[in-house]
C-alpha cells in the first residue's frame, strides 16, 4: 500500500479503534455501578453500560481483540508503508541501502508504537478514568453492537480464559463489584490518617464504624454490669424505686428463661403505687449475642426500641442499649463505658 492519503486514513481508523476498545475498557472498570443506575432510567446508553457491565468478562475479551486486531493492522499496514518511505530518503542521504534498511525499519515501528501507545492507549485510557460514567455511557452503545457481532468468539475466548484461571485456583469474576469492603475502606481511612489528609480524631470514628459490620453485640455487654429488673409480681412502687436507685429509665420485669419483659418508669406515673404492673410490661427485645452490631442497630431502630436482651445458647448475657452502640461509636477509647442515666 503505497498512497500515502490511504495509510494515513486507514492509519487514523485503526488508531480510533484502538482508543475507543481501551476507553471502553477502562470505563466499565472504573465506572460506578450505582450512578449508571441513576441514569439507567432515562438513558438508553446507561442501560447498555449496566448490561455490559454485569457480563465484564465478555466485556473484556471483546476489547482485548479489539486491541490486539488493531495493534496487527498497524503492524501489518503502517508499519511496512512508514519503513517504505523512509529506507530510499535515508539511503540518498547518504547511507548503504542496507543500513538505510535496517534504519527505517527500526523508526517505522518506533513511530508506529509511539502512535499506538500514546495516542490509541495512554490518551483514552487516562479520559476514560477522569470521565468514568461519562466514558461508559457515550460507548456503550456501540460496543454492544461490537459484541452482538463476535458474541460467539467472544464466549470461547472468555470461556478458554476462565479454564485457565481455574487451573490455577482463581474465580474469574463476571460483573463490576459495586463497592468497596470494609477492609478496604479502613485502610483507606489509616492512610488518609498516616498522610495527614484527615483528622485523627474523625479517622477513629470512621474506623469505628467500618468495625460496626463485622463486631458483635456480644462483645458489647458491659463486664459486671448489674441488670436492674424487678419481679413479675412487683408493683409500680417497686418500679419506680428501681428506676431512682439506678437512674434507669426502663426496667426489666424477670420471667421464666429468656420471657422477660420491659417497663418504662414515665408509664407508671399516673399509676396508684400498690398497683401492679403486669398491663404496662410489654416483652422486652431480644438479639442473639452473634448478631453484628450493625444488624443490631438497624433492628432496634426499625422496632423502636432502646434496649435489647442479649442471648447466647438460650441464657440472658446481658442488656445492651442504643448508647452502648453510640459510645462505642464517638469515643476515642476502643472500649465502652458504662452508659449513664436513662437506658
Amino acid at each position: 500500500m503505497s498512497n500515502p492519503w490511504v495509510v494515513l486514513a486507514a492509519t487514523v481508523a485503526i488508531i480510533g479503534a484502538s482508543a475507543f476498545f481501551v476507553a471502553i475498557e477502562f470505563a466499565l472498570i472504573a465506572a460506578k455501578r450505582h450512578r449508571l443506575e441513576d441514569a439507567a432510567p432515562t438513558s438508553r446508553a446507561a442501560r447498555a453500560a449496566l448490561r455490559s457491565s454485569a457480563e465484564l468478562t465478555v466485556l473484556l475479551a471483546g476489547a482485548q481483540l479489539g486491541i490486539t486486531v488493531c495493534t496487527l493492522a498497524l503492524g501489518a499496514i503502517t508499519k511496512p508503508a512508514v519503513h517504505h518511505w523512509l529506507t530510499p530518503v535515508l539511503e540518498s542521504a547518504g547511507l548503504p541501502l542496507w543500513a538505510a534498511d535496517v534504519a527505517g525499519f527500526v523508526l517505522a515501528l518506533v513511530i508506529a508504537t509511539f502512535l499506538h501507545l500514546v495516542i490509541g492507549e495512554m490518551a483514552p485510557k487516562s479520559w476514560a478514568i477522569a470521565h468514568p460514567e461519562r466514558s461508559a455511557t457515550l460507548l456503550a452503545l456501540p460496543m454492544r453492537a461490537f459484541m452482538w457481532l463476535t458474541r460467539p468468539l467472544l464466549r470461547g475466548l472468555n470461556r478458554a480464559a476462565n479454564w485457565c484461571l481455574h487451573r490455577v485456583g482463581v474465580e474469574p469474576a463476571d460483573q463490576v463489584a459495586a463497592g468497596q469492603d470494609p477492609a478496604a475502606l479502613r485502610h483507606l481511612v489509616e492512610h488518609s490518617a498516616n498522610v495527614g489528609a484527615l483528622d485523627a480524631a474523625y479517622s477513629t470514628q470512621l474506623s469505628k464504624a467500618l468495625e460496626l459490620e463485622d463486631l458483635r453485640i456480644g462483645d458489647l455487654v458491659p463486664e459486671r454490669r448489674a441488670l436492674t429488673a424487678v419481679p413479675g409480681d412487683a408493683t409500680v412502687a417497686d418500679v419506680q424505686e428501681a428506676g431512682r436507685s439506678s437512674g434507669h429509665l426502663r426496667i426489666l420485669v424477670t420471667g421464666a428463661g429468656t420471657a422477660w419483659n420491659v417497663v418504662h418508669v414515665r408509664d407508671t406515673l399516673t399509676e396508684p403505687e400498690t398497683a401492679g404492673i403486669a398491663h404496662l410490661a410489654r416483652p422486652a427485645f431480644r438479639l442473639a449475642a452473634d448478631t453484628t452490631v450493625y444488624s443490631a442497630l438497624a433492628q432496634l431502630r426499625e422496632t423502636s426500641n432502646q434496649l435489647a436482651l442479649i442471648t447466647r445458647d438460650g441464657e440472658i448475657i446481658g442488656v445492651v442499649t442504643i448508647t452502648d452502640i453510640l459510645r462505642r461509636l464517638f469515643t476515642r477509647s476502643g472500649t465502652a463505658a458504662a452508659p449513664p442515666a436513662g437506658r
